[in-house]
């Protein structure tokens, strides 16, 4: 009687293997993301050869390339200050935002006068590292793509899905960061 509750015991151990977890019914190659790396990719495009237009059509203006994709001219130029804007100044700043075919979005009257402590405030990212190109008493007008710009999602009120803007950016005045100096 012993061997059989030590060989029943045995069994019901070895039985026990634990819950075998379930296999996917479909294998994910990955393709989607493919797909939307390749549709970003000509989205990009089109919008960098709109701008571009827009810039071979304009021979008033000077444009610069900025470091970030964008594409830049100076309304007004700050020759005599030789210091641009570094992370942790405090700005005080003015712009408007304008879709490629010059029809405002938010005027400078919608946006007001705003201060940003540069890098440790949100702002979109084409202008994040625009007003770090610019000095203090300067105007530019830049290009962003809607990767730079509020991109796929837009801002939930007068900006839609992938709409490269184009922005008027005013520096009124920059505070230093008084830990650097």
């Amino acid at each position: 009687m012993k061997k059989i509750i030590y060989l029943v015991l045995v069994l019901c151990f070895i039985s026990c293997d634990g819950p075998e977890p379930r296999r996917p019914i479909k294998v994910k190659t990955g393709s989607y993301i493919k797909q939307s790396i390749e549709r970003n990719k000509l989205l990009l495009a089109k919008e960098e050869s709109a701008i571009q237009a827009i810039i071979k059509k304009d021979s008033t203006n000077t444009y610069v390339s900025g470091t970030n994709g964008s594409w830049y001219y100076y309304n007004t130029k700050n020759e005599q200050e030789k210091q641009t804007i570094q992370p942790d100044d405090l700005v005080t700043m003015r712009y408007s935002l304008l879709n490629l075919n010059n029809d405002t979005i938010y005027g400078f009257n919608d946006i007001g006068t705003i201060q940003y402590k540069v890098d440790k405030q949100e702002l979109f990212l084409g202008l994040r590292t625009s007003v770090k190109l610019l000095k203090e008493n300067e105007t530019a007008t830049f290009f962003f793509p809607s990767s730079l710009g509020y991109g796929y999602h837009g801002d939930d009120h007068k900006i839609g899905t992938n709409v490269p803007l184009k922005a008027v950016v005013s520096i009124l005045k920059v505070e230093k960061d008084s830990i650097l100096n």
